[in-house]
């Protein structure tokens, strides 16, 4: 059996699609009208449609709920940031830092799920390298093997 992707259902795909591909910068994969793919493989989904698939009614939507999120990376943490607080978007958190370093935040989407967009692992290591950090240093604090942060320390040198 093969994972193939988390799917949220929607209650405007227009609405969640725009949201997605518009301020996230996601790419459609597939646009097959009531469920859309995005690449990095994961899809949202028209509500009405998936209580046909399910044969159910009143599959609501749990707004806000805690109980999942779809997460994200970013080398730009703070502009995406900025550009979210420019939408209006509804944070729960804005950027904090993890106690591996990792600065991430949480907001909602157009039907409240909850959205992480942390930095990526590289752009910590560039970053602490750049306070004066040491290797082994920056290893400890990420938990980040040493191969991979020398891979990035030798690319900033």
């Amino acid at each position: 059996m093969k994972y193939v992707c988390p799917l949220v259902v929607v209650k405007d795909v227009k609405i969640a699609r725009n949201f997605y591909e518009n301020l996230l910068g996601q790419k459609v994969k597939y646009d097959f009208g009531e469920n859309v793919t995005f690449e990095g493989d994961f899809s949202i989904h028209l509500e009405e449609h998936y209580e046909k698939l399910l044969g159910e009614r009143n599959c609501r939507i749990l707004r806000k709920s805690k109980d999942f999120e779809l997460y994200f990376e970013t080398e730009e943490i703070d502009k995406v940031f900025s550009e979210l607080k420019e939408n209006e978007v509804e944070f729960l958190h804005e950027i904090r830092e993890q106690p591996w370093g990792q600065r991430v935040m949480r907001f909602y989407d157009p039907d409240f799920h909850i959205i992480e967009v942390g930095e990526t692992m590289e752009s910590i290591v560039i970053r602490y390298y750049r306070t004066g950090m040491s290797t082994e240093d920056i290893c400890n604090k990420t938990s980040m093997p040493k191969e991979f942060v020398e891979n990035y320390v030798e690319f900033i040198e």
